[in-house]
């Protein structure tokens, strides 16, 4: 090359190929179990949490049938007082702080809340992999604690017998719910900032879908309510330890105390277990009847409502502990007032069911029967913010008809319709539809046998927690226990055949329901990171055009 002439051009750098994400699938050999015990993706974690959350349900179910058996006769012939006791606690502490309290936020909640905002994951990634962590520990010892000999005290841990009298492993237990309380707030965290940080361009608060709205609503109790309870076990276990006198009246306490810190937690607890499921209800009635959510922001704005309303109405458990007659009234006045933003959800969901284009597929039959089951007990938690008609039922077995007809009849039939709407985006996988419908309706059918007769036994004044009752109370405690029986092959049933579709059920489209929410906009199971591009948001919640039809049934 001589000196005139000019130099050459660098040849241009190839442009870098697009970076590729690879299609998981979950039960790959090449993911090793080291990879899921140090996994950061919030799908996986989220999956994790499914088979923690499925275990210890299985537990607290399995207690419930045997102290069921032993209902069946009126002599109390199967098991001691003493380990009915235990029967009855497992059952509670397991089903509330290690079933509801977490299921839908740290299964659905982990899953789907980057998906439907466009994010490629929460925004603590490292934070939701020990919050499963705390949760499985906390899980863990409460399993040891049965096997070591169990807890009497009931899932309220009521003083002075908790903290003073009780001769089982109440400090083990308490200890349990603490770190779970970790685990619950380092979710609600990790939820609120994501919803606020990392919403796809486009996204709108008032395009988000409800379910993210319910969500949110829970993650603020979980953050505002979860330190309560977990300062007040503590106290419990200070009291317990070194005999400070915090709540027993022997040493100068107070157990009044006690309940009011336990209860300005546990009523907004009955809201963290069900605002998560008005959230996947919101999404199962669009879905399956193409029609948009009637009232959008009423019902956004009522999950909200409830979420303030529901730190105001604790005093309605302490209708008999003394308090005084203007408190009680001011209790029993607001909450009848939160039963104004929950009807305002049920009639909305009412009406878009109206004139709806409706594909009686499995989730939607969960969707009807939470719709059901959810207003009875609506209306009977009425009867029990009345001062008048709570004194006379308080602690019978009208209190536990109407708890589970809230709880079970709403947070685990929203639950187990959520699992059948999103289990194809999660494993894509279907599952036997078929089998899916008999056990939805199984588990309507059983659970109103199992729990109705309860409301008539409450009413002649059966107490709760009792193993010898009078023998006139029999026969509603038998069909009590048959439809127990009845609901617990039910729940079986989803377990056997989704298992089963993992290995032999058809492969699901990416869309298999014909929903615009953005989790329906990637594959099936989604890629690693999510989207192959961020997805940019145009339209509102729920929107379906009018040439929108319905899929065909799977």
């Amino acid at each position: 090359m001589s000196l005139a002439e000019p130099p050459a051009k660098p040849s241009p750098a190839p442009e870098p190929a697009p970076q590729s994400y690879p299609e998981p699938n979950y039960l790959n050999a090449a993911y090793t179990v080291r990879s899921w015990l140090l996994t950061r993706d919030h799908k996986r974690i989220g999956i994790l949490y499914l088979l923690g959350i499925t275990f210890f349900f299985c537990i607290g179910g399995a207690a419930a049938v045997l102290f069921r058996l032993e209902l069946m006769t009126p002599e109390g012939d199967m098991f001691q007082s003493e380990t009915y006791n235990r029967l009855f606690t497992l059952h509670g502490v397991m089903m509330i702080f290690f079933f509801l309290i977490p299921a839908i936020p740290a299964v659905m909640g982990n899953f789907l809340v980057p998906l439907m905002v466009g994010a490629r994951d929460l925004a603590f990634p490292l934070l939701n992999l020990m919050s499963w962590y705390l949760f499985m520990i906390a899980g863990t010892m409460t399993v040891w604690v049965m096997l070591a000999g169990g807890v009497d005290t009931g899932w309220t841990f009521y003083t002075p017998y908790s903290s003073t009298y009780a001769n089982t492993y109440v400090m083990m237990t308490a200890v349990a719910v603490f770190i779970n309380g970790f685990s619950s707030i380092l979710t609600g965290l990790n939820i609120i900032v994501t919803v606020h940080k990392l919403r796809a361009p486009g996204m709108t608060w008032f395009r988000l879908p409800l379910f993210i709205w319910s969500h949110y609503a829970t993650s603020l109790i979980i953050i505002l309510g979860t330190p309560v309870v977990a300062v007040t076990i503590l106290l419990v276990g200070i009291e317990r330890a070194f005999k400070v006198g915090i709540f027993d009246p022997a040493l100068g306490g107070d157990p009044i105390l006690f309940q009011h810190l336990f209860w300005f937690y546990s009523h907004p607890a009955v809201y963290i277990m069900i605002l998560p499921a008005f959230g996947v209800i919101s999404e199962l009635v669009a879905a399956f009847t193409r029609n948009r959510v009637f009232g959008y922001r009423f019902v956004a704005f009522a999950s909200l409502g409830i979420a303030v309303l529901g730190f105001l109405v604790w005093g309605h458990h302490m209708f008999v502990s003394g308090q005084s007659t203007y408190a009680g009234l001011v209790f029993s006045i607001l909450s009848l007032l939160i039963a104004i933003p929950s009807a305002i959800k049920v009639f909305n969901w009412t009406a878009t069911l109206y004139k709806g284009r409706l594909l009686f597929a499995t989730p939607l039959l969960y969707a009807l029967g939470f719709l059901g089951l959810f207003t009875i007990g609506g209306l009977t938690g009425l009867f029990l913010a009345a001062v008048a008609v709570d004194v006379h039922v308080h602690d019978t077995y009208f209190v536990v008809a109407h708890f589970h007809y809230i709880m079970v009849g709403g947070t685990v039939m929203a639950y187990l319709g959520g699992i059948h709407y999103w289990w194809p985006k999660m494993t894509g996988k279907m599952y036997a539809e078929s089998w899916a419908r008999f056990s939805a309706i199984l588990v309507f059918v059983g659970f109103n046998l199992t729990f109705f007769p309860q409301f008539i036994l409450g009413y002649l004044g059966m107490p709760r927690r009792y193993h010898v009752y009078p023998e006139e109370f029999q026969m509603l405690n038998v069909m009590s226990s048959a439809g127990a029986s009845i609901l617990g092959v039910g729940y079986l049933f989803p377990i056997c055949y989704l298992i089963w579709s993992l290995k032999y059920g058809k492969d699901a489209p990416p869309n298999p329901w014909g929903a615009p929410g953005l989790e329906w906009q990637t594959s099936s199971p989604p890629v690693t990171e999510n989207f192959r591009d961020i997805p940019i948001v145009e339209h509102e919640a729920y929107y379906y055009p009018e040439s929108a039809i319905l899929p065909e049934e799977h």
